[in-house]
């Protein structure tokens, strides 16, 4: 059953934005999207709702599907009634034998992806539910990072959320953390990519750089930057994804999440987080003690919105 071509509506007394969007055959995510919602868990009375223009299908299908520990995507495929090459084509998969955990995977009839470049938007219509499997809300999200557009905060979540749920990043002590480095090291998750073009780490051994072209085919990608060959062999072996074929994906952010846990966990950060040593957290993430400031200020504010203390 299709929903009718209603443009707008106005917010009655006891509505929340996600009944709304269920009415309606929507996304929270599309809403807050459409009129610049900043809080999705504060809208007010006789607000004004922009509404998707056109029709929108309310199917029992869901449009995607979170890949989990054990899947494979011949299964996947199974459970959907499709076949593989019909996933593997419409999520850009180059290997369907290696799908990694917590990717977000188009089914058949959902709404085209936004086009992976340097910078990322949000597709137009509904996109993605939020859904918080480590306890990061879109509200807390922006809160630590006030300058992520919320446009692009409801494209990333879902992939942060996986990351930090693989990485377990889970506790309050532990996300602080994490944010606070992800939001000095990418800008508040502005840039996935190093803006200089990588020559620099040309032939730097030291780095795995061993092969002609590698300091710009392995620059920093990804919210804390993956940087060499040899690092970027190493998480595509821990994480099941060939980034050293496809070096590019670590700037995505399904990928670069991943990779910014990897990090985070193979230097035993948790362990740091939990015992509040956030100076040697920074000093493993940067060598030193580089933007000392701004990371501690955003591991307060991070640490006050999530309740670290």
């Amino acid at each position: 059953m299709a929903a009718t071509h209603v443009t707008e509506h106005r917010v009655t007394a006891g509505e929340t934005l996600s009944g709304i969007a269920k009415r309606f055959g929507t996304t929270v995510a599309a809403l807050a999207q459409l009129n610049r919602i900043q809080d999705v868990d504060r809208i007010r009375v006789g607000m004004l709702l922009r509404l998707p223009t056109r029709s929108v299908e309310r199917m029992s299908a869901p449009r995607t599907y979170t890949v989990r520990p054990g899947d494979t995507l011949s299964g996947i495929a199974a459970r959907f009634a499709t076949s593989v090459s019909r996933l593997a084509g419409l999520n850009g998969i180059e290997n369907p034998d290696r799908i990694p955990v917590g990717l977000v995977l188009r089914l058949p009839g959902s709404a085209p992806a936004p086009a992976h470049t340097g910078t990322h938007t949000a597709p137009a219509g509904p996109v993605i539910v939020v859904a918080s499997g480590a306890g990061i809300t879109l509200t807390q999200l922006r809160a630590v990072m006030p300058t992520l557009p919320v446009a692009k905060a409801v494209v990333y979540l879902p992939f942060l959320d996986a990351g930090m749920h693989e990485g377990h990043i889970t506790s309050p002590l532990r996300a602080a953390a994490f944010l606070a480095q992800l939001a000095h090291e990418s800008v508040e998750l502005r840039f996935f990519e190093e803006i200089a073009s990588g020559a620099a780490y040309e032939g730097r051994r030291d780095l795995g750089n061993t092969h002609p072209g590698d300091g710009r085919r392995f620059k920093g990608r990804g919210p804390i930057q993956l940087t060499g060959r040899a690092n970027y062999a190493a998480a595509s072996a821990a994480l099941g994804v060939d980034l050293v074929a496809n070096p590019k994906l670590a700037a995505r952010p399904e990928f670069g999440f991943r990779t910014a846990q990897w990090f985070w966990t193979t230097r035993s950060l948790n362990a740091l987080a939990d015992a509040r040593r956030f100076d040697d957290i920074t000093r493993r993430v940067n060598g030193g003690l580089n933007g000392k400031r701004s990371r501690d200020a955003y591991y307060l504010r991070a640490k006050q919105v999530l309740g670290a203390g």
